[in-house]
């Protein structure tokens, strides 16, 4: 009985890393307990591991259907994945926060958010925000521009500025530290880290896995299999597995 799951926060089946699954042998282990527990098809929810590790399934002969599940949004064809929006509420909700003592107390906040190569977080959230600046994967950035930027706030009597940059782009404590010589002013840096994992999932993205969950299940009922379901322009759509990963 699923009925009261969907208003829960992190990942309820639970979830890890596991690396080892790369080597056949230990595919093959897995694939003999589903046979012996009479699995012949997985509905699996994830990221870009997870497709990966349902090719792998799938080149072994188990039928797979995959759900976008990533706080990220990196996962290819689909425009939305399931989790995205509460991480990026959760964030906009810090914002919102920092923003407030960054007024008070005339301060430039650098502030982290999750997102791996994939700059949708930071995008939304600097929008969403109102950040002054924003740092993202794959375009590139000159620093000493920035601090030109941020020395022309200050100039015209604004001094509270917020940046928000997506993670492993930088050091950020150095990339403040750097910043700071050039302004001479406090900087202060905020990774808000495994925060942006929890917490009640907001209503776009129960409806988002409870109409994804459905269209899978409806997929295996007409005897589809092996394929990635996604949302486009509001419409889902599902690819080969094969062809995409």
């Amino acid at each position: 009985n699923l009925f009261n799951f969907n208003n829960l926060g992190g990942t309820y089946l639970g979830s890890s890393r596991f690396e080892k699954f790369k080597k056949k042998t230990i595919r093959l282990k897995a694939i003999n307990n589903l046979k012996k527990n009479n699995i012949n098809s997985l509905i699996i929810i994830g990221g870009n591991g997870s497709y990966i590790g349902s090719k792998y399934l799938v080149q072994e002969g188990i039928s797979c259907i995959n759900l976008p599940g990533t706080i990220d949004n990196d996962v290819v064809c689909t425009d939305y994945s399931i989790g995205y929006f509460t991480a990026l509420e959760t964030i906009v909700e810090s914002i919102d926060r920092i923003r407030d003592t960054a007024f008070s107390h005339q301060s430039i906040f650098i502030i982290e958010v999750m997102g791996r190569k994939c700059g949708d977080l930071t995008i939304a959230s600097a929008i969403a925000g109102k950040c002054e600046f924003l740092i993202i994967p794959g375009i590139k950035f000159n620093i000493d521009n920035l601090i030109n930027e941020i020395k022309n706030k200050i100039s015209k009597g604004i001094n509270n500025a917020i940046i928000i940059i997506t993670e492993n782009i930088c050091n950020i404590k150095k990339f403040s530290e750097y910043i700071k010589k050039k302004i001479n002013k406090e900087i202060r840096t905020i990774i808000l880290g495994h925060v942006q994992r929890g917490g009640k999932p907001i209503s776009y993205d129960r409806i988002l896995g409870y109409r994804m969950g459905t269209y899978a299940i409806n997929l295996l009922i007409k005897g589809h299999k092996n394929v990635c379901v996604g949302i486009k322009n509001n419409k889902f759509i599902y690819n080969d597995i094969l062809k995409l990963i």
